[in-house]
C-alpha cells in the first residue's frame, strides 16, 4: 500500500508516441494501480520523449530535482523505461531521491546499489591493472634510472596530514552549495510569480511541500541563508 508523496516519470521513444499518447496511458495506469489505496499524493508528472539509448534526459533531471526538493519518491511505470540508461543510475544516486518501479517494486535502492557495485568492481579492476603496470615499470632498469626517488610524494606523509578532515569539510560545503543552488531555481520561479519578501517566499516553499536542508519548514531566515550562500539579491 503506497504512502507519502510521489513524482512520476514516464518515457516514450518517439514523437509519434508522445503525440498520440501511445504507451503513456499504459504507464499512467500502472502508476495509478500501484498507488491505489493508502495515503499518497502524486505531486508532479514528467514525460520524456526520448530514445532509451540517449543519455540526454532533461525531464528525468527535472523529475529527480522535484523529488529531491520535496522529499518525494520517484515512481516509474516500467523498469525498461530506464534500464538502458547508464546516466540514470548516476543521476539517481547523486540526487538522493527515493525510487520505486511499478512492475518490479523491489527494484529500488537494492537494484541501484547492484548497478553501482558492478561499476565499482570495474573501477577496482582498472585500479588493479594500473598498480600492476606501475609495479612492472618499477622493475624496469630504465625506469629506475629515470626515477631514482620512485613514485612517492617528495614531502612524504607530511603532505597527507589533515586531508581527512579537509575532505569532510569540503564535502559538507559542497552539499550545502548544491542544496542552495537547487532551491534557488524554485525561489526564482516563486519571485517571478510575484513574491517580494523573504516571508512570502518561505510561505510558498512550504506550500509547495519543499523541505529545508534539514527536512524542516522554511522561515524568512532560512530563505535568507540560501540567498546569502548563492549571493542572490533579495529586498526585505
Amino acid at each position: 500500500m503506497a504512502n507519502g508523496k510521489f513524482v512520476s516519470y514516464l518515457r516514450v521513444s518517439t514523437d509519434k508516441q508522445g503525440r498520440s499518447g501511445l504507451g503513456l496511458e499504459a504507464q499512467r495506469e500502472a502508476v495509478r494501480v500501484y498507488l491505489d489505496g493508502g495515503k499518497w499524493k502524486l505531486i508532479a508528472e514528467f514525460v520524456e520523449v526520448e530514445s532509451g539509448k540517449d543519455d540526454n534526459r532533461p525531464k528525468l533531471k527535472e523529475a529527480l530535482h522535484r523529488a529531491k526538493v520535496t522529499g518525494a519518491t520517484l515512481i516509474i511505470a516500467k523498469l525498461d523505461r530506464l534500464s538502458r540508461n547508464v546516466a540514470f543510475i548516476a543521476n539517481l544516486r547523486e540526487s538522493g531521491a527515493k525510487f520505486v518501479c511499478c512492475d518490479l517494486p523491489d527494484a529500488n535502492d537494492l537494484t541501484i546499489h547492484l548497478f553501482a557495485a558492478i561499476a565499482e568492481h570495474e573501477r577496482k579492476l582498472i585500479s588493479q591493472r594500473t598498480i600492476a603496470a606501475m609495479q612492472a615499470a618499477k622493475r624496469s632498469p630504465k625506469w629506475r634510472r629515470e626515477h631514482p626517488n620512485g613514485f612517492g610524494n617528495p614531502n612524504g606523509a607530511k603532505a597527507l596530514r589533515g586531508i581527512g578532515n579537509d575532505a569532510a569539510v569540503a564535502k559538507l560545503k559542497a552539499d550545502a552549495d548544491t542544496f542552495a543552488a537547487d532551491t534557488l531555481t524554485t525561489i526564482a520561479d516563486i519571485r517571478a510569480n510575484g513574491a517580494t519578501t523573504l516571508r512570502e517566499i518561505a510561505d510558498e516553499l512550504n506550500a509547495r511541500e519543499i523541505l529545508t536542508a534539514r527536512g524542516g519548514q522554511w522561515h524568512a531566515c532560512t530563505v535568507r541563508n540560501v540567498l546569502n550562500r548563492t549571493k542572490a539579491d533579495m529586498a526585505g
